[in-house]
Parts: structure tokens; sequence; C-alpha cells
């Protein structure tokens, strides 16, 4: 699937890769690379959610990812019978580019999603809004809502294209080019997405500030 620039920034695509190929390499001797988190320690509950299961990730899938750590953890929340999957890939550093979060726009058709509804929504959360990716995706007789982000230790990220620019912009200021690609998808029963989206900006909303604690400031 082909990630779309609105036309009045398809300009700034030479420079952003420019940018991050030039400013990227020159902080390789100088990048602060930050403490690994523990993420077997996040918190089993999530506003109404509770956790019920931690899923390990296969050790080949593991290394096509690259992350430095993962959390793949399904919540439920009692009160609505919602069942929610939350998947966090943290990465102590992009330097030279062989370690990037993979784009759920790829990863998702690749594991036989069919994207049916895309774009992006603002999430109240605790803190301010924040941009998230908003898809309703289908797999045989299965539909799921699902919410994705990158969130840096400065900010939550949509775009694809975005998160290059700041990656080049925050890893001059701060020395770190470390990112999280945050992703969680509720089920859908029926062709009724209204809970499942319900679920998941619920869980995203309260997921949001436990993150920020959890990851490297």
């Amino acid at each position: 699937m082909r990630v779309l620039l609105p036309d009045r920034l398809l300009f700034l695509v030479p420079v952003l890769v420019a940018v991050q190929a030039l400013a990227v390499p020159w902080m390789a001797g100088t990048e602060r690379l930050p403490k690994v988190p523990d993420l077997s320690r996040f918190p089993s509950n999530v506003g109404e959610f509770r956790q019920i299961q931690d899923v390990p990730i296969e050790p080949e899938v593991a290394a096509q990812l690259g992350a430095d750590r993962t959390l793949n953890r399904f919540y439920l929340r009692n009160s609505t019978n919602t069942l929610v999957s939350l998947f966090v890939a943290w990465f102590q550093t992009q330097r030279g580019g062989a370690s990037q979060p993979h784009s759920p726009k790829v990863c998702l058709p690749g594991a036989g999603w069919t994207p049916e509804v895309t774009g992006e929504i603002s999430l109240p959360a605790a803190g301010g809004s924040i941009r998230v990716n908003r898809y309703v995706v289908a797999k045989g007789s299965e539909r799921a809502v699902v919410l994705y982000w990158y969130q840096t230790p400065r900010r939550v990220i949509a775009g694809e294209w975005e998160a290059k620019l700041w990656l080049a912009a925050d890893g001059l200021r701060d020395k770190r080019t470390d990112t999280s690609l945050v992703r969680v998808l509720a089920w859908s029963s029926g062709i009724d997405d209204q809970r499942a989206d319900a679920a998941a900006r619920a869980f995203a909303a309260d997921l949001y500030p436990l993150l920020r604690n959890a990851l490297p400031h």
C-alpha cells in the first residue's frame, strides 16, 4: 500500500530524505542511548481493561522486527466483554536506518487484513489530544478497529513521513532517536464497528499516559 502525502507536502519528501541521511549518521558518535525499559512490568490494568494474557513473539518474527523491546498483550473489558490487543515495539536507536518501526500500513495487509476504512483521528488523552491513525480492517469473517501511532520522548506522531521529519529534528536537538510503534486492535462483532471503535479509543486514551511513564523520558 502506498503512503500518500497531501500535495502541499510533496515538495518536502526529498528534503526529509536528505536531512535524515545527513543527520542520523552525523549523530553516530554522539547519540545518547536511553536505558532499555522493562515492558514486562507494564501495568496489568489500563482504565477499565485488565490483562488476561501475554503473547510471546516467535523468534523469527522478532528477528525480522528488529525491536529492542516488545509488548504483545491481550486486555479485556468485563463490562462489555470487549477484547483488545496491545502491541508495542520499542527501538533504542534508529541510527543507520537498520532498526526502524515497520508500518502497519504494510504489516496489516501482509498478515491478511484488508483495510476498509483509513484515516487519522484526534484522540483526547491525559495531557492533551494526540493524533493517531484509525483503520477498520477485515480478514475473512473477522473485523477489527485498529489505532496506531509512533511515540517518542517528545511527541506522538501519526504519519510515517512526519516521523522521519521529527527523527532528524529531535535527533539533532536531543542526540536521541529512540521511538516506539504502538498498536491497539479491538475486534468487532458482525458488521457493527461502533463498540470496537469505542473500546479502542477508550483503551488508547488511558494507555497513552501509562506509556509515557513506562518509556524513557
